[in-house]
C-alpha cells in the first residue's frame, strides 16, 4: 500500500499502478477531510484567498498537502453596481436681504422706529396747525357766531389735509384711480386754505412782536430825545424876538438832533427782528461778502416756513405708514 502523498509526487509520464479498494477508500476520506478544512478559502477567488492567507496560497497557509484531484470551481466575477449619485444643486440666490426682511416685517406686523417717529411728528404738526388756523379763522369773524363758523372751517381744513394723503395712496394701490385723483384735488384745496391761514397767523403775531420791540426806549433813544427837547427849547427862546443868525443856528441844531433820534430808533427797529439780521450776517460771512441779501428776503422765507410746515402732517403720515 502506497501513501497518497508519495504518489502525488510521481512524474506524469510514469505509469501508475492501479489502486486497491482500501487505498481508494482512504484517499477518498482524506480528500473529504481536506475539503472540509479549506472550504472557507475555496469559495474565494485566488487573489482574495492570497490576501487572507498573508500573500500565500490557501493550501500552503493552512499547511495541507496539495491534492491535484481537487477541483475548485472558479467564481464568476461580480459586476460592480454603480449607484446613482445625487448631486447637490445650488440654486441661484437672487432674493434681496432687505426685501426678505421687509416681507418678514409685513407678515409679523412690525414697523421700524423711524415710522413711529414720523407718525408722532405728523400728529404734532397737525395739532399745531389746527390750533393756529382755528385761532386765526376765528379772529376774522365780526360776530361770535361768524368767528365760531370760521374756526370750524379752519379746523376741518386741517383735518382733511392730515387724513387725505394716506387714504389717497390706499385708493391708488387698490386701482381706484379716479377716486384717488379726486381725493388729491380735495387735499390740494384744503392745503392751500390751511397755508393761507398759517400765513395770516404768523404775519399777525410777528408784526405785533416786532412793533412791540421797535417801540422800546433804549438808553440811546432816551439820550437822543432829551437832546432834541433841549435843542427845541433853545431855538424857541432864540427865535422869540425874530429870526436872526442865532435863531438859524438853533434851527440847524434841532435838525441834527432829530436825525440822531431817527438813527437811534432805526437801530432799535433792526434789533426788533434779530433772526433776519443774524441770518444776513451769517450768509454774508460764509460767502466772504459775495452774497448780501436783505432782511426782507429772510423774513419772507421764515413766514412761508412757519405757514407751510404745520400743514405737511398728512404727507409725513403717508410716508411713515408706507411699507
Amino acid at each position: 500500500m502506497v501513501d497518497d502523498s508519495t504518489t502525488s509526487t510521481i512524474p506524469p509520464h510514469e505509469t501508475r499502478r492501479p489502486r486497491t479498494a482500501a487505498e481508494r477508500q482512504r484517499a477518498y476520506r482524506q480528500r473529504k477531510r481536506q475539503q472540509r478544512q479549506i472550504a472557507p478559502a475555496a469559495v474565494l477567488p485566488d487573489a482574495m484567498a492570497a490576501d487572507l492567507s498573508g500573500g500565500q496560497p490557501v493550501s500552503s497557509a493552512v499547511g495541507l498537502p496539495v491534492t491535484p484531484n481537487i477541483t475548485v470551481t472558479p467564481v464568476t466575477p461580480v459586476t460592480p453596481v454603480t449607484l446613482p449619485v445625487t448631486r447637490a444643486v445650488t440654486l441661484p440666490f437672487t432674493a434681496n436681504v432687505t426685501h426678505v426682511t421687509e416681507s418678514h416685517r409685513q407678515m409679523t406686523g412690525g414697523r421700524p422706529i423711524s415710522s413711529h417717529c414720523l407718525t408722532a411728528a405728523a400728529l404734532a404738526l397737525a395739532g399745531v396747525g389746527i390750533t393756529m388756523n382755528g385761532w386765526f379763522a376765528r379772529t376774522l369773524g365780526s360776530t361770535d357766531l361768524a368767528g365760531w363758523l370760521f374756526q370750524a372751517i379752519g379746523v376741518a381744513s386741517d383735518l382733511v389735509a392730515l387724513a387725505v394723503p394716506p387714504t389717497a395712496i390706499q385708493l391708488w394701490q387698490a386701482r381706484r384711480r379716479a377716486t384717488a385723483i379726486i381725493a388729491w384735488l380735495v387735499w390740494f384745496a384744503s392745503f392751500l386754505f390751511a397755508v393761507m391761514s398759517g400765513i395770516g397767523f404768523a404775519s399777525v403775531n410777528i408784526a405785533d412782536v416786532t412793533l412791540t420791540r421797535a417801540s422800546r426806549v433804549t438808553p440811546a433813544v432816551a439820550i437822543a430825545q432829551y437832546a432834541l427837547r433841549d435843542a427845541v427849547a433853545s431855538r424857541n427862546r432864540e427865535c422869540a424876538g425874530g429870526v436872526g443868525r442865532f435863531c438859524r443856528e438853533r434851527e440847524q441844531t434841532v435838525t441834527d438832533r432829530q436825525r440822531a433820534l431817527d438813527s437811534a430808533l432805526s437801530a432799535v427797529e433792526h434789533t426788533a427782528d434779530p433772526q433776519s439780521d443774524a441770518a444776513v450776517k451769517v450768509l454774508s460771512w460764509l460767502t466772504a461778502g459775495t452774497v448780501k441779501p436783505g432782511t426782507d428776503g429772510f423774513a419772507m422765507l421764515r413766514l412761508m416756513l412757519l405757514a407751510l410746515l404745520p400743514q405737511i402732517g398728512g404727507i409725513l403720515l403717508m410716508i411713515g405708514r408706507a411699507r
